[in-house]
């Protein structure tokens, strides 16, 4: 073989080598493009965590849940079929619906309203119980319940409801060591049985003492499943209470108390030793009980509450926080569309409140930063909060059920 000739061969084989790589290294790229589209494909799929804004989900199954067929079970699963984020038990959805607030007459617009989670965390749907609320008996003429109405009449399975994701700061506590007290006045046995069912599964060794009170047989919800479970759970005991039992309810079977709920029954009846205490029911028994577990002698870190209505648990002033000048405490707040100018004096827990007590209408849901209903526009000055909302408070905004004036405000409201 020639000098020559021996070039060209090695030329050769070093062109076919290059070749080669040339192809290996082309179709690798190829391979990482097609790749690329399937990663930003997943990346944009739902987050199996707390979504942002409002969700679609629609109505799977409607189940009464009382005698009366006053309180009905709404099972809802997510429009997009994603996994839904586990939630804590006692937390609300809120839900945003086609109802025109009672400020528009035109018939247009919509309300915000909060429903407590009645079951335990499921990745594939979510259940809340909603009562539908009449016209006060004191003012017949008054309208019914614009949201509990519209749920029982007009959402029926297979429609669409918006919502935003779980939220709430009335919780159980996961420690199993302290035995939980849940009390429940009628339909604020929604988020007790989210507690209970959750403790149940996870914790199934923790002492749960429910105690419910309802007026009669009628319109105690949930009554087959309390049974099963206090039947297979020998950790949980449950004491039902009357105060107005109908003509069929039987005292040992249906009902173990006659009366209501109150401090004299729990003293009665609870074992001795420290225990966490849940209460979510009307205004009179918040008000009472509340107030008398305190005077009981019970921590205030043991004693967690939910209250329906507004203003529905007195609150200790509000005391100024240390190192603040007193004058500092006393500012003027103005509600520019109610006309009113008053003085805020530190004897409310929140702006909310306050409002209310003043007689100034204000949008709610929650009371608690969650849901967003009492989001008002600030006009002028600063408003401080004991927590960070879990609701993203717009710019220029405020949430009025968790915020206090830090200087002299002036609001659209």
């Amino acid at each position: 073989m020639t000098a020559s000739l021996l070039l060209a061969v090695l030329s050769g084989a070093i062109l076919i080598q290059l070749a080669v790589a040339i192809c290996i290294s082309a179709l690798s790229r190829r391979g990482v493009a097609t790749e690329a589209p399937i990663a930003d494909i997943d990346a944009a799929k739902p987050s199996t965590g707390a979504w942002p804004g409002w969700r679609e989900f629609r109505v799977a199954r409607r189940v009464f849940e009382d005698a009366r067929r006053t309180q009905c079970s709404f099972y809802l699963e997510p429009v997009d079929g994603a996994p839904l984020p586990a939630f804590q038990p006692g937390q609300f959805l809120t839900f945003k619906l086609p109802v025109a607030a009672a400020h528009r007459p035109d018939g247009q617009g919509s309300i915000t309203r909060c429903y407590s989670l009645s079951d335990r965390p499921d990745e594939a749907r979510y259940r809340v119980t909603i009562k539908r609320v009449p016209a006060p008996r004191e003012q017949p003429q008054a309208p019914p319940g614009a949201s509990s109405n519209h749920f029982h009449d007009r959402i029926g399975v297979g429609d669409v409801v918006l919502v935003k994701a779980p939220a709430g700061r009335f919780i159980l506590d996961p420690h199993a060591d302290v035995p939980a007290v849940l009390i429940a006045g009628g339909i604020g046995i929604t988020p007790m049985m989210s507690m209970l069912r959750w403790s149940l599964e996870e914790q199934p060794q923790r002492p749960l003492l429910l105690y419910y009170g309802v007026r009669n047989g009628g319109e105690q919800a949930f009554k087959e499943q309390l049974s099963a479970l206090a039947a297979a759970h020998p950790n949980l005991h449950i004491e039902i209470a009357y105060s107005r039992p109908g003509e069929g309810d039987v005292a040992g079977r249906d009902y173990r108390h006659l009366g209501h709920v109150d401090i004299d029954l729990l003293r009665r009846t609870l074992p001795h030793g420290r225990h966490q205490f849940y209460a979510c029911g009307p205004p009179p028994m918040m008000q009472s009980l509340t107030a008398a577990l305190r005077d009981w002698g019970v921590p205030a870190a043991d004693i967690h509450y939910e209250a329906f209505g507004p203003a529905s648990v007195n609150r200790e002033p509000v005391a100024p926080p240390a190192g603040r000048a007193d004058q500092a405490l006393a500012c003027e707040v103005r509600f520019r569309r109610s006309g009113r100018t008053l003085t805020w004096d530190g004897a409310d827990a929140n702006l909310l409140d306050f409002a209310e007590r003043h007689g100034v209408t204000v949008e709610s849901g929650c009371r608690s930063g969650g849901c967003g209903s009492c989001e008002t526009r600030l006009i002028s000055g600063t408003v401080g909060y004991e927590h960070t909302p879990d609701h993203d408070v717009a710019p220029g905004h405020c949430l009025l059920c968790v915020g206090a004036p830090q200087s002299p405000l002036v609001l659209e409201a």
